[in-house]
């Protein structure tokens, strides 16, 4: 049977918004399926007009993605098959934020980029920096991503992080320019992966320090 209490989930990523005409009021919610990190739900919303509407959401706790630039102007890419998508994509290093068996609350951001570059790349970084949050697909998703820079890296040895089980990742690298460049060709086509790029490409095309 679904869950028709309205999960912790929904409650978190939940958030009142201010007096705007166009704000929806969240006013029930069925969860449908819970997987291991992701669970779909039918979320009933009331318009400012009092009218009322169902939304199919996919509740996702959050994820990370990472711009790792080495000294030589080179970014850190992992070649993985995606099953939705069919097919291998490059993408810069990301992960899903983990959650908190005892309470359900989200991975910290910040722990989870350096988590998930190590396991990835099998390097760490020396130097961080956040450089925007977006939320992946509004439309009928939850998941808000927090993109990172990374440089000064250099191997991870002791105690090094691997991938999940589940993950068979090959790591590339590609001078930042030819990175954008396959990117504006349509052979980079992950959509973390392109803002990140065109993030940085920005920057370092204005001559300011990675």
């Amino acid at each position: 049977m679904p869950d028709r209490d309205r999960p912790d989930a929904a409650a978190e990523h939940f958030r009142e918004a201010p007096d705007d005409p166009l704000a929806e009021r969240l006013v029930a919610s069925e969860v449908l399926h819970r997987g291991h990190f992701v669970e779909f739900r039918i979320d009933t919303v009331e318009r400012a007009d009092g009218s009322r509407a169902e939304r199919d959401v996919a509740g996702h706790p959050g994820a990370v993605a990472v711009v790792a630039l080495d000294p030589d102007g080179q970014v850190l890419l992992v070649r993985q098959y995606r099953h939705p998508a069919g097919q291998v994509l490059l993408e810069i290093p990301a992960g899903t934020l983990d959650r908190d068996p005892a309470d359900g609350s989200a991975e910290d951001p910040d722990a989870a980029a350096r988590r998930e570059l190590e396991e990835e790349t099998g390097y760490r970084a020396g130097s961080w920096e956040r450089l925007a949050d977006f939320w992946s697909a509004p439309g009928f998703a939850t998941e808000r991503m927090f993109l990172y820079l990374a440089t000064e890296l250099s191997p991870a040895v002791d105690g090094r992080l691997g991938p999940d089980e589940d993950e068979v990742l090959e790591l590339v690298r590609m001078p930042w320019r030819d990175a954008l460049a396959a990117a504006e060709r349509g052979e980079i086509r992950d959509a973390k992966t392109l803002v990140g790029l065109l993030w940085i490409a920005r920057r370092l095309e204005r001559g300011s320090p990675a």
